[in-house]
């Protein structure tokens, strides 16, 4: 006759395996740390350094305007870059933005290398499209 403390011993345990649910997790981990980077997209660009005020942080993210050295435009909104045809496409894609959002800042990024005429045109298409404020965007002078 068996007693009750040897049938206790005897039950099958109702637990939840965690194993399994680790795996998936490293899984999902290490997909997710390698496609981080294909994911940020931008455009590099070697900004002029300059002494300048930094914007604000409670500022509204600002639309990113972009000449590249070679003289491609961009547009980056919230780390999403487009590149442009031309400068009638990008004015139109800011002015599009800027309905949605009217109070957003405008940013202008110029590679250091990149004719200055480029920037101006830039800058001159912007306002053109009905931005009221344009900035320039510059590294930190380096000491």
């Amino acid at each position: 006759m068996q007693t009750a403390r040897s049938r206790s011993r005897s039950r099958p345990k109702a637990e939840i395996n965690v194993v399994p649910y680790i795996d998936v997790m490293l899984v999902l981990l290490v997909i997710f740390i390698a496609t981080a980077p294909v994911v940020m997209q931008g455009v590099t660009v070697d900004l002029p350094q300059a002494q300048a005020e930094t914007m604000n942080a409670d500022e509204k993210t600002p639309i990113i305007a972009t000449v590249d050295k070679v003289g491609q435009f961009y547009v980056s909104i919230d780390s999403n870059s487009v590149k442009m045809g031309n400068l009638d496409e990008l004015t139109s894609y800011v002015s599009s933005q800027l309905q949605k959002d009217p109070d957003r800042p405008v940013v202008v990024q110029g590679d250091a290398q990149v004719a200055y005429d480029n920037v101006i045109q830039l800058m001159n298409a912007l306002k053109n499209g009905g931005v009221k404020s344009v900035g320039l965007v510059t590294e930190p002078l380096s000491n």
